[in-house]
């Protein structure tokens, strides 16, 4: 076969067929007689066999070597292989997903653009201090995407960072929140605990129905960063954890706060307190726990309140005594 019925089967340019032969890849049989390259059977099949290679993303460098090293070990070449195009995929994908961002940002001008694609650099980057300073410039009303932020604020390891990415985040008037909303099932501990931290910085009913349903959550600390946060929003529901972590010792002060802020309710504040005496009738063998649990009920008003405290005066053990008379004289004082 001359080098155009070549070039019209295998697909490849007939100056192609030339370059290959050029590189050694593959060489014609014979000539005709007037000079013309004549192609054997063979030599096409060759072509093929070259081109099949070239389709796995080897270069004609290491297809030389495939087809021409009789010790060539194909499994080798392959695992590279796999290895490069993940490598080329995963900055593909990381490309793609910029692009989508800044598409978000909804950029007026290439000025914009610029912007963002620096932003994004920066919350990217291996300095904590210039990620830092990154979410610090989205005050200046850079866009930036709330993808792009929750993505960053749930890999954050830095808690200066953290702190200041979360407070960026809040400033997209609720934008971000379902995302966040995901990072809560996310099977890593660490961005769970992240995600509902950022989720407390935002002031909207949104973010307090969250926080509601995370209540429910299996992980624990997520349950009690959600609690301690809807304590001073107001949320009854918050109750049963913030005496749990009372009584637990889980940032019990903390916990102690958030039940005195719902305890000004007045129709929640005998809610409280007999899950306070509740507690305390269950952990009667644990002295350390019912010292914390009598202390909790210093700012919790009402009537069962001030049995409790009665009660506890003649406690058997005199720290809970102590705490709970003094706490009870405070009461009559006021």
């Amino acid at each position: 076969m001359l080098i155009g019925e070549v070039a019209r089967k295998s697909g490849v340019s007939a100056r192609m067929l030339r370059h290959y032969e050029s590189l050694g890849l593959v060489r014609p049989t014979g000539r005709t007689g007037a000079g013309y390259r004549e192609y054997s059977g063979e030599d096409c099949r060759r072509v093929f066999h070259i081109e099949s290679l070239r389709s796995l993303g080897l270069s004609l460098r290491e297809v030389g070597r495939a087809l021409g090293d009789p010790a060539f070990v194909p499994s080798d070449l392959v695992e590279d292989l796999i290895r490069r195009t993940r490598e080329r995929i995963a900055a593909e994908t990381e490309l793609l997903t910029r692009l989508r961002r800044i598409g978000t940002a909804e950029p007026e001008g290439w000025e914009d653009v610029l912007q963002t694609v620096a932003l994004l650099q920066a919350l990217g980057s291996h300095s904590a201090g210039r990620r830092q300073s990154a979410a610090l410039a989205l005050a200046e009303e850079v866009p930036v995407p709330a993808e792009a932020l929750v993505e960053a604020v749930l890999n954050e390891t830095d808690p200066n960072v953290a702190g200041a990415l979360r407070w960026a985040l809040a400033q997209s008037d609720g934008r971000g929140l379902a995302l966040l909303a995901e990072g809560l099932g996310s099977p890593v501990a660490e961005v769970r605990g992240r995600a509902v931290r950022s989720i407390t910085e935002f002031p909207h009913d949104a973010a307090t129905a969250l926080l509601r349903d995370a209540l429910g959550h299996p992980d624990l600390a997520v349950r009690r960063y959600a609690a301690l946060e809807l304590g001073p929003r107001g949320v009854a529901d918050a109750v049963p954890t913030l005496v749990d972590m009372v009584a637990e010792g889980a940032n019990d002060v903390d916990a102690a706060d958030a039940l005195s802020t719902l305890a000004s309710r007045p129709e929640l504040a005998d809610r409280i307190a007999t899950g306070l005496v509740d507690r305390l009738a269950h952990d009667a063998a644990e002295p350390s726990v019912r010292r914390r649990l009598t202390q909790a009920l210093a700012d919790v008003p009402g009537a069962t309140t001030s049995r409790a405290l009665a009660e506890l005066s003649h406690d058997e053990d005199r720290a809970v005594a102590l705490t709970a008379a003094y706490l009870l004289g405070r009461r009559g004082a006021e």
